[in-house]
């Protein structure tokens, strides 16, 4: 059975989101609370360009040779706990090579689900019910995905340091919902069979909603907080991010927090006034530093850019420009300037 931690000491809200929180006096949980012991971390993908998770054809994954020089520009910026998203084949390459390898790196792994309801009504790019024999598929598909992460786990015990089950699957806007009591049932199940720590990957909205379900099922609530996303300047970035986990932390005040996701994009046609190098370095900086002080581990999102995402007529978008790193591998200004 896993032990948490006292999390949370004392502190002024106020305090807190003025960013006048400046000693462990005043954070708000132990550094008992940090995952893997690491405040700085960092979610990991890999694909390049010409390659794509699978979309219904299949996938195009990293040669080992492109994932292990990716685990090695990590490495050398000291950025060793990474996030993977899936328990499928490039997931496991990586962990085959973290452990072939010697390589100093833990992970957070994640199990993806799929769309088990359709929120064709409220997510903005689901134009058409999802068909109920697909969503049949997906709820196979999503019984195997939470098997084989348990299987994972304990197979690499000694680099898995957590588990995520579900990315932003309890939102409405998202396209690949799954029904509260579901989630609830896969984190049991998952939590049952590991020895590591059990969490799921939501919007600060959704754990705010869902507080007294998810509080007996997870180890500590992995929160993802996007206040550009959400039309505010750098100026209001940190302070809404921290406010994002101040209200978490009121509806969950027993459990731990991480950020499982915070990013900027330096390039977005959906935000052009916001989205900077120079912006993208100090919501990082910034950011970084009230994790720091507070003892909350940052799953900056991401390492690299992903070019397969969003439309590929829209080389634009936001979604192909959070990485820290642009897609060829160069390193962005963040990178030059504080790693």
């Amino acid at each position: 059975m896993k032990i948490r931690p006292i999390p949370f000491l004392s502190a002024l809200v106020v305090s807190l989101i003025s960013g006048c929180a400046t000693t462990e006096q005043t954070a708000i949980q132990s550094k008992e609370s940090l995952v893997d012991g690491s405040v700085r971390a960092v979610a990991y993908s890999g694909f390049r360009t010409g390659q794509h998770p699978d979309r219904g054809e299949g996938a195009k994954n990293p040669s080992r040779e492109e994932v292990l020089e990716d685990l090695h520009i990590l490495i050398e910026h000291e950025l060793t706990l990474i996030r993977l998203y899936d328990s499928k084949e490039n997931s496991q390459l990586v962990l085959e090579l973290i452990r072939s390898e010697g390589l100093p790196i833990t992970v957070m792994l994640g199990a993806w689900l799929d769309a088990e309801i359709s929120n064709h009504a409220t997510c903005a790019w689901l134009t058409e019910p999802i068909p109920e024999d697909e969503l049949s598929e997906n709820k196979a598909a999503n019984i195997a995905e939470v098997a084989l992460a348990i299987d994972l786990a304990n197979e690499y015990s000694d680099i898995i340091v957590a588990v995520n089950i579900g990315n932003e699957t309890l939102v409405d806007w998202n396209d690949h919902g799954v029904p509260i009591e579901t989630l609830v049932a896969y984190l049991k199940q998952v939590g049952a069979a590991i020895d590591q720590p059990v969490t799921t990957a939501e919007n600060y909205e959704a754990y705010i909603t869902y507080a007294k379900d998810l509080e007996p099922v997870i180890d500590f609530a992995g929160v993802h907080t996007y206040p550009v996303w959400e039309g505010k300047t750098i100026d209001e970035a940190v302070p809404y991010s921290i406010e994002n986990m101040l209200r978490v932390h009121e509806a969950l005040p027993n459990t731990p927090l991480a950020i499982a996701e915070a990013g900027w994009a330096d390039i977005a046609i959906e935000f052009p006034e916001q989205a900077s190098t120079e912006n993208q370095t100090r919501y990082f900086t910034e950011l970084l530093d009230w994790c720091s002080d507070m003892n909350i581990t940052l799953f900056w999102f991401e390492a690299f850019d992903e070019d397969w995402k969003g439309h590929l007529d829209n080389p634009d978008g936001a979604e192909k420009h959070w990485g820290l790193w642009d897609v060829n591998r160069k390193p962005k200004p963040v990178v030059q300037e504080l790693l």
